[in-house]
């Protein structure tokens, strides 16, 4: 499996991963189902009520039956599990705590193409798993199988996408009723897990609402769409004379944003304008925001500005929840909209971001440009480097330090390997465009010539 054979172990930064029915196989859903229930599940216990479980998906051909397989798991190691269908991955993590569930699974591969799936696990309270729980869930898939005499129960519900629109609903001011009447929004569902939910929610907050990509027919999941290609949604936003667009992945648990002139906002920027409504409510704990290393420096600049402390944390939301967590902050995320709002929920939720973000621009009476005017970006250049390695060595050490050298402290550099595909991840951030295209070009050379073995 592309996680496995670059991170050593089974689980990547999201769950597990890889192409359906030839990484991700019935078998392997089926024995991760049995494995959860193990360690998740109390499947040991044989008197008493029993573990309860709630799953969901997003709408790609695969996940019917990689779900039907994990359904098949849990039930046969005596979980009962309540199916939600559709629904966003922020959703499921809501629903296992509010519903009081042991643990939740969603089965989705988020911001991947259509042939890939993925499954993972929420703890109780809707809480990704530590690294050594997914570890525990890993060594069991090599357990000998037990012979069970008491079986899990398995229910269907769609009530329950309801629930969790209200909830979003009440995260926001009760003054005024309707927080986001007045403004026009296209929103970009990717033919995802959204597809129903954001408008839904979006328009009961009181905006006017134009869908696209809400056509989902299980293999356009993110194709040409959603938050990883804003073109289309900033092109309707200029064709309709919408105030905002707003684009979420395949599994919803992200959300980026353009203005009116369809011009990309980046997580960054969203986070700005949260941090900021947060600070002058009282409401942001400590003063601080987390985030991780991939964040631009003109977010550290205005948060510096605004008298706000950025703690860093390796890439992944699921480190920033941790460290969110930990020191009791309520406020993180990352330059690609995983944001995370503690006060509202327990991971990463694009819908609620939406919501958030709109609201604060509509409440300050200013256009969504002139709000992601409070963080001054630097230009950035992102690139991929096909190959697999944990490690690189000394020869690209000594390339990011020269680059880092070249910046003098005006820029960020970070190289690293991907958790979700088989690639080697560059970024510079630089005041100059053109610089940072240079020095990105010279470490994407280096780094090649480390996974040749030269």
């Amino acid at each position: 499996m592309g996680e496995a054979g670059q991170r050593g172990r089974l689980f990547g930064t999201d769950g597990v991963r890889g192409v359906a029915g030839h990484d991700l196989t019935v078998g392997l859903a089926l024995d991760l189902g049995v494995a959860a229930a193990a360690v998740l599940g109390r499947a040991d216990v044989t008197d008493g009520p029993r573990a309860v479980a709630v799953i969901g998906r997003d709408p790609r051909a695969s996940g019917p039956f990689l779900e039907a397989a994990v359904v098949a798991g849990l039930a046969s190691a005596g979980v009962d599990v309540l199916r939600l269908g559709v629904i966003p991955t922020p959703g499921v993590a809501y629903l296992t705590k509010a519903l009081g569930a042991d643990f939740g699974v969603v089965i989705s591969a988020s911001h991947n193409p259509a042939r890939d799936n993925g499954i993972k696990f929420f703890g109780r309270g809707g809480v990704k798993l530590p690294d050594a729980t997914e570890d525990e869930i890993e060594a069991e898939l090599k357990a000998a199988p037990q012979l069970r005499t008491f079986f899990g129960r398995v229910t269907e519900t769609s009530v329950e996408q309801e629930r969790y629109v209200d909830h979003l609903l009440a995260t926001l001011p009760t003054e005024p009723r309707l927080p986001l009447a007045g403004l026009r929004v296209v929103v970009d569902c990717a033919h995802g897990a959204a597809y129903l939910v954001a408008p839904m929610a979006l328009r009961r907050a009181g905006a006017e609402v134009i869908t696209i990509g809400a056509e989902p027919d299980g293999v356009n999941i993110n194709e040409g769409c959603g938050s990883t290609c804003l073109e289309a949604l900033g092109e309707a936003v200029v064709r309709f004379g919408a105030d905002a667009g707003i684009a979420y992945d395949g599994d919803a648990d992200r959300c980026l944003a353009v203005d009116a002139d369809g011009q990309p906002l980046d997580g960054d920027q969203i986070l700005t304008v949260l941090a900021a409504e947060l600070k002058e409510s009282g409401r942001l704990e400590h003063d601080a925001v987390v985030v991780t290393v991939m964040s631009n420096q003109g977010f550290h600049v205005a948060m510096r500005e605004a008298g706000v402390e950025v703690i860093e944390t390796p890439v992944g939301d699921k480190h920033v929840s941790a460290a969110m967590r930990d020191g009791g902050y309520v406020l993180g995320g990352e330059q690609s909209g995983h944001i995370i709002l503690f006060e509202h929920a327990s991971t990463g939720d694009g819908v609620l971001t939406s919501l958030q973000f709109l609201a604060a621009v509509n409440r300050r009476g200013v256009s969504v440009a002139a709000a992601a005017a409070m963080m001054r970006r630097y230009p950035q250049v992102l690139l991929n480097v096909p190959g697999e390695a944990s490690q690189l060595g000394p020869r690209v050490d000594a390339a990011v330090s020269a680059a880092e050298s070249r910046l003098a402290g005006k820029g960020r550099v970070l190289v690293r390997p991907s958790g979700t595909e088989p690639a080697i991840r560059l970024m510079v951030q630089a005041e100059d465009a053109h610089l940072a295209e240079l020095v990105i070009g010279q470490l994407a050379d280096e780094v090649r010539l480390a996974l040749a073995g030269q």
